[in-house]
C-alpha cells in the first residue's frame, strides 16, 4: 500500500514531462534539456535586398534631380539685339517688319532663303524693314539623335549674342551647308567652323558658348512658346503671308 502513495515519478504524471522544460529528462530521455532549432541566415537574400533599395534610392534621387533640372529657366542670351519674350534676333530699323520662323534642318526654309535672302537683305539694309529672325526646333528628332535642329538655333543666338553684325551672314552660311534630314546633321565643331568661315569673330567665349550649347534650352523653349508647327512662316507687318518663294510677292507687295 505505501508503493500506491508515492508521487508520480519525474518527467511522468499528467503529461507534465512531456512539455519541455529544459531541467531533467524530457520525453526522449535526454538530459541536455530543449533547445530551440538554430536558423540558418540567408545573407545573399539580406545583400541582394540591400542592394535593390539601394537602386530604388538611386532611381529616385536621380528623377527628382531631373525634374528639379527641368524646372530650372533656360541660359538667356541678353544682346540688344535679341528679343527673349519672342526668342527672336533682329537685323534693321525699318518701320515695316518682316517675321520668319526657320529650322535650320527645314530643306524648304533653305529654299526660301535661297530664293529671297537676298532682298530681305537689301530691305535690310536700306532701312525699309526689321527683319526678326525666330530659329525653331521642329525637325529636332530628324538629326539621329544629335538635335541638330536646337544646337544650331542655339548657335545662331550665340553668335547674335557674340557678335551681332555677323549673324546672318552666319544664318546664309548655315543654309548654305545644311545637312540632310535624319542624318547626324553637323558637328558643333563643324558649326564652329562654317561661322568663322562666315566672317564670324569666333572668339574664345564663342567657340565655348557654341560648344557648349549654352542656348540650346533657350532655343527649344521659345520653339514650343511660339507654336509653330510648320516653317518656313513668314508674317508682315504682323500678318502672315502664304510664301510663294518670290521676294517681290511675299515680301515687297505687303509693305507699307
Amino acid at each position: 500500500m505505501a508503493a500506491a502513495q508515492q508521487g508520480n515519478p519525474k518527467g511522468k504524471g499528467n503529461g507534465a514531462g512531456n512539455r519541455p522544460n529544459g531541467k531533467g529528462k524530457g520525453s526522449g530521455g535526454s538530459a541536455r534539456g530543449y533547445r530551440p532549432p538554430v536558423k540558418n541566415t540567408n545573407w545573399f537574400a539580406i545583400w541582394v535586398s540591400v542592394a535593390s533599395a539601394v537602386v530604388v534610392v538611386g532611381i529616385i534621387a536621380a528623377v527628382v534631380l531631373i525634374n528639379v533640372k527641368s524646372s530650372e529657366p533656360a541660359v538667356a542670351p541678353t544682346a540688344s539685339n535679341i528679343d527673349t519674350s519672342t526668342g527672336s534676333v533682329s537685323f534693321g530699323t525699318g518701320s515695316n517688319t518682316v517675321d520668319t520662323y526657320i529650322d535650320f534642318l527645314c530643306p524648304y526654309c533653305n529654299q526660301f532663303e535661297t530664293a529671297e535672302g537676298d532682298t530681305i537683305q537689301k530691305l535690310i539694309d536700306s532701312g525699309e524693314i526689321t527683319l526678326n529672325v525666330h530659329p525653331v526646333t521642329i525637325l529636332n528628332d530628324y538629326s539621329s539623335g544629335t538635335e541638330y535642329s536646337s544646337r544650331a538655333a542655339g548657335a545662331f543666338f550665340s553668335v547674335a549674342q557674340y557678335d551681332p553684325a555677323n549673324a546672318y551672314a552666319f544664318l546664309q552660311a548655315l543654309y548654305e551647308n545644311q545637312p540632310d534630314e535624319n542624318t547626324t546633321g553637323l558637328t558643333n565643331a563643324e558649326i564652329i567652323d562654317i561661322a568663322s568661315q562666315a566672317g564670324v569673330n569666333v572668339t574664345t567665349e564663342l567657340e565655348q558658348s557654341i560648344t557648349d550649347n549654352e542656348y540650346q534650352a533657350f532655343a527649344i523653349e521659345q520653339s514650343d512658346a511660339s507654336g509653330i508647327t510648320g516653317t518656313p512662316t513668314v508674317l508682315v507687318n504682323g500678318t502672315t503671308i502664304s510664301v510663294t518663294y518670290d521676294a517681290d510677292t511675299d515680301i515687297v507687295a505687303n509693305l507699307e
